[in-house]
């Protein structure tokens, strides 16, 4: 195992090894498996290796994805399982097609639960080879019990034509080597040479696949990075990389920590915040520069805020100190966090471009939500129309809107007329009932447009169509995302109401969504700032990177258990160890979230970096603050509840000092019993009916009476 540390030249690892193996110890290409996970990786692998070795010389030799070698092997073998050879491979919406059938035919509503959670659900079992029996008998909830229904029916399907999907091509395989003990022997004796990229990035499946193929000769080399393992989220197992050793009890572990990218501040800052993790293997970066500057802290007092300091460093940088807008990376958490970073740029005119991500207002969740809103201000404005009639789904189909197009042609008006007098139209019930309803929340949001605040009909609007909580009900890393975003745009829109005069016109609101939408993002084509989520930029570099949004919930994002907070923190660990040259850190003391201005405390991650090589934007090191600059509030360099610590008053003259009980107020830190770790918000009443406002770490937001809470005030 090759444990290869940020920026250790990991890439390297597998292609020389690949060509020493063929050009110095004779071993034939068809001997080898290199397992990596996109396209791009095995592709740059492949052109390495053939650079390193004679022209032809790599021909036979097996490199690729996991999916695309084990596709392959699958065309070889697959008839041995009861499929024939020339199987399909149905993709996500293919796959999403098929799951539909199968709830239809188990009379399973799409909205007692939607496609999309059980197609998660059965992917997240796939890749954890987790077979239908096995998912029925373990379904804990609701959602879980209907999905195993159709997992078992949907597998059925699958094999009736002769198809795979995506992650069947990771289980089919152990499928296959269960099956037929004798193939798994003539595999294990062609790959007596199984490398493995970015290992700590394997799902269970991917795992056992290379464990089953490597029992025979043990020879398995693998390259990763246990600091860099963040996708639980979609399958990955951290304890594949953490539990190697135990494995292979005889495998040499090699530790690559001489990192060429960054300076040694940055890497010093970033081995003090990985190393709090319990779950690691330790290793610790050295650099291969010098020191370099210190990290700075900008400390701003909303989002806002934040974004235009953010653009006031770059342009500095870039007019001052000659940077080339190329040389900037911003990151955030969540996707939704682009939207004010983008309106800032554009304003300053900093060309960016986005990156995983299309612009906040080019996403379809905003564009149909914008849709609404045009169509209230225009009810002739079809195009908005068309794009709505459906969404939520109301079984408004082509056909019908074809019959309604036709109508309002033959009388002479427009569609939304036609809508509003489709019981004239000799329609079925079913359609006239669901126009109705349509143009029943349409008339609603139109009358609530004339004295309301754009913050009010946006919020009527997800009221009366429940898009979001139909997003939320989805429960998918994208349905999800699509909820945030809704929910920023609903801050956007209370931000707009709250800072024009009598809460501001639809019509201007929309004219700026309108201005920001047309603006053309990359003015130069090779030459712009780069925005991204932390999970976007793993494997990239920049010499200057700014990590925004590191505030308590954000960054790390919402509550976590013990594990999950160690991957936040892990995923931190990554977005430092982008940067070559200078890190700035940012986090806001307010911040609009779902419509409304939540007071925010920085990041805890801060906190945990050595305060020597951390600067305010005045130039003061952490380090060198004063006891009262540490209390002081949000316009002095530290705020409040970064560092807090309580004081023992003097003792008058002769007497004995005691130390008095340290009274609960904003910012102190406290512990509870049950919730562990906290920090206070704010303090309401006195005496027996006193109670305090907490958010834990692990419990979230509570509030308790004092008298009964027994909180221990951390000193």
């Amino acid at each position: 195992m090759v444990l290869a540390g940020a920026g250790s030249g990991k890439t390297r690892v597998i292609t020389y090894r690949i060509a020493y193996l063929i050009n110095n110890e004779g071993v034939l290409p068809q001997n080898i498996l290199a397992l990596t996970f996109t396209n791009k990786a095995a592709g740059e692998m492949r052109h390495r290796v053939d650079t390193l070795l004679h022209q032809g010389s790599s021909r036979g030799l097996w490199i690729g994805t996991f999916h695309s070698i084990f596709a392959r092997l699958l065309r070889n073998y697959i008839d041995q399982i009861g499929y024939d050879r020339n199987f399909s491979i149905f993709d996500t919406d293919d796959s999403k097609s098929l799951i539909r059938q199968s709830m239809t035919e188990l009379n399973i509503s799409v909205e007692s639960v939607p496609v999309n959670t059980v197609q998660g659900l059965i992917s997240r079992a796939k890749n954890s080879f987790i077979l239908p029996a096995e998912f029925h008998r373990n379904a804990s909830d609701y959602n879980q019990q209907k999905a195993s229904q159709v997992y078992e029916l949907y597998a059925k399907k699958l094999k009736e034509n002769n198809a795979l999907d995506f992650d069947d091509l990771l289980i089919k395989p152990l499928e296959l080597f269960n099956a037929r003990p004798e193939v798994l022997k003539e595999l294990q004796n062609s790959f007596r040479y199984i490398m493995i990229d970015e290992y700590q990035d394997t799902n269970r499946a991917q795992y056992l696949v290379a464990k089953m193929l490597g029992a025979s000769h043990r020879n398995i080399f693998v390259v990763g990075d246990d600091a860099q393992s963040i996708y639980s989220w979609r399958g990955a197992d951290i304890s594949n990389i953490l539990n190697f050793q135990d494995d292979y009890n005889e495998a040499l572990t090699f530790k690559l920590v001489e990192n060429y990218r960054s300076t040694g501040n940055i890497l010093k800052a970033a081995n003090s915040v990985i190393g709090r993790n319990l779950r690691q293997i330790k290793k610790e970066l050295i650099s291969h520069r010098d020191e370099g500057e210190p990290l700075t802290l900008i400390e701003a007092y909303n989002e806002r805020n934040e974004a235009e300091r953010v653009g006031d460093h770059i342009r500095i940088m870039h007019q001052k100190q000659g940077y080339e807008f190329r040389s900037f990376a911003i990151f955030y958490r969540t996707n939704a966090q682009s939207r004010v970073v983008e309106d800032v740029m554009r304003q300053n005119k900093i060309p960016y471009r986005l990156f995983g991500s299309v612009s906040f207002y080019k996403r379809k969740e905003i564009k149909d939500a914008v849709a609404y809103l045009r169509f209230i201000l225009n009810e002739r404005d079809s195009e908005s129309l068309l794009r709505i009639i459906n969404f939520p789904p109301r079984k408004i189909g082509d056909v019908s809107i074809s019959k309604l197009k036709e109508f309002a042609e033959e009388r002479g008006i427009s569609l939304y007329d036609a809508i509003r007098c489709s019981e004239e139209g000799g329609f079925q019930a079913r359609l006239v009932n669901a126009l109705g309803s349509f143009s029943s929340v349409i008339e609603a949001l139109k009358l609530l447009a004339v004295n309301g605040t754009v913050y009010d009909v946006l919020t009527e609007l997800f009221n009366l169509t429940s898009i979001p909580l139909l997003l939320q009900a989805e429960n998918t890393p994208e349905s999800l995302a699509r909820h945030e975003n809704l929910q920023e745009l609903l801050s956007m829109a209370r931000d707009f109401s709250d800072h024009n005069p009598d809460g501001g016109s639809l019509g201007d609101f929309l004219e700026n969504i309108s201005l920001a939408s047309d603006y053309e993002e990359t003015q130069d084509s090779d030459n712009y700032v780069s925005l991204m989520t932390v999970h976007a930029a793993k494997g990239l570099e920049f010499p200057v990177v700014f990590i925004t949004g590191l505030e308590e919930r954000l960054f790390p994002l919402h509550c976590y258990e013990p594990e999950e907070l160690e991957e936040e923190r892990r995923l931190f660990y990554v977005a430092m160890t982008r940067a070559q040259e200078k890190i700035f850190l940012s986090w806001a003391q307010s911040r609009y979230q779902y419509g409304q201005l939540h007071h925010s405390l920085p990041s805890t991650f801060i906190s945990e970096i050595d305060s020597s090589i951390v600067r305010t934007e005045g130039g003061i090191l952490l380090s060198d603050r004063t006891s009262k600059e540490k209390t002081s509030s949000a316009t002095s360099s530290l705020p409040r509840g970064y560092s807090q610590k309580t004081t023992i008053p003097s003792s008058a003259a002769g007497e004995t000092p005691k130390p008095s009980r340290p009274a609960l107020r904003a910012g102190v830190m406290v512990h509870h019993a049950l919730f562990g770790p906290g920090v206070v918000l704010d303090v309401q009443g006195s005496g027996a009916k006193q109670k305090v406002r907490i958010t834990f770490r692990n419990a979230g937001e509570k509030t308790l009476m004092v008298q009964y809470a027994n909180l221990k005030i951390q000193q």
